[in-house]
């Protein structure tokens, strides 16, 4: 063998063990699937871009058992075009320290328009579907857990699946409410009787142009939209069930759930209501759709939710993402 054949098979040898080297890297990085905690939602959209397939920290801890003081475990639901980590980099891993045990799933994830081929994008396929995948989740989080029920916390569209959950796909049991699988619903800025998306959606309705809004922002997107079949099916009998406390919490400036007191609701028979706006009390709080799930007044109020004896939540400053 010569020596210029003998260098070029040394090299080949090297690029190979590097390859391996660097095979091994990336699936013990892709065996680590929580993203960090981060406190900002243009931080955590950023990240998600580039590792789309992350769990929020925190969450997802199978072996998990929910304790005597807090013994439901809880699923997070995120928005229209979000996903599990960037949604709740923030609000999981306070819930996990507390001691909760939390649970987070990717949904409606269509390859079926514009806005979903991304594949960090979820939560635009049909919202019915979404309902019928949460319902199947929560059974394995119960299952895992030997829990008899959840709590949901969910953003936009997070807190309308659900509702859909409830009604729909067996997330309750109108013959006997103490065989709900779901005990609270704390919402932010949900969608829960359709947006006007500051008048945008109902432009494109006058227009009669809505439908191609489907092809590119997804199903679920036009089914938010104030009026559609899907909500006006959604609130028919009442915003609630029996036997489920609902927790509401919306901010003045919310330019995606419009007009913002959209988002409330109304206690039917057996259900409570609490209806929660951040500005109420405190002028600091500037939070948008986008930035309520980072507000440390959102999160507080989150944790009175899920526990009464909670301290009450902090006035505290949160900007805008826009």
């Amino acid at each position: 063998m010569t020596i210029s054949r003998r260098r070029r098979m040394l090299a080949l040898c090297s690029l190979t063990a590097a390859g391996m080297m660097s095979a091994t890297s990336v699936h013990a990085a892709e065996s680590d699937r929580q993203g960090p905690q981060l406190n900002s939602f243009p931080l955590a959209i950023g990240f998600s871009m580039l590792s789309p397939d992350v769990d929020a920290p925190g969450t997802n801890d199978w072996s998990c058992k929910p304790t005597e003081k807090h013994p439901r475990p809880v699923v997070l639901m995120h928005g229209t075009w979000e996903n599990r980590y960037n949604n709740f980099a923030e609000l999981a891993p306070s819930l996990k320290n507390d001691g909760y045990c939390v649970f987070g799933l990717d949904y409606g994830d269509t390859p079926d328009s514009g806005a979903s081929m991304h594949p960090a994008v979820k939560g635009t396929g049909d919202i019915r579907r979404s309902a019928a995948e949460l319902g199947e989740f929560v059974d394995e989080v119960l299952a895992a857990t030997g829990a008899s029920q959840v709590d949901i916390v969910g953003h936009s569209q997070g807190g309308v699946v659900p509702r859909q959950y409830l009604k729909e796909e067996g997330g309750a049991n109108p013959d006997d409410p103490s065989e709900n699988k779901v005990r609270n619903l704390v919402t932010f800025g949900a969608t829960h009787h359709g947006t006007t998306l500051s008048g945008i959606a109902t432009l494109a309705e006058h227009m009669h142009v809505l439908g191609f809004g489907r092809l590119m922002l997804g199903q679920a997107a036009t089914q938010q939209v104030r009026g559609s079949e899907f909500m006006t099916e959604l609130n028919a009998d009442g915003d609630t069930v029996p036997g489920v406390d609902y927790h509401v919490i919306a901010t003045r400036y919310d330019e995606v759930t419009t007009p913002y007191e959209s988002t409330f609701l109304k206690a039917g028979p057996g259900a409570e209501v609490r209806n929660i706006t951040l500005q109420d009390g405190c002028l600091l709080d500037a939070s948008d759709h986008l930035s309520m799930t980072y507000s440390d007044r959102a999160i507080g109020y989150v944790k009175q939710s899920l526990d009464p004896t909670a301290p009450e939540p902090p006035c505290a400053p949160n900007a805008p993402v826009f």
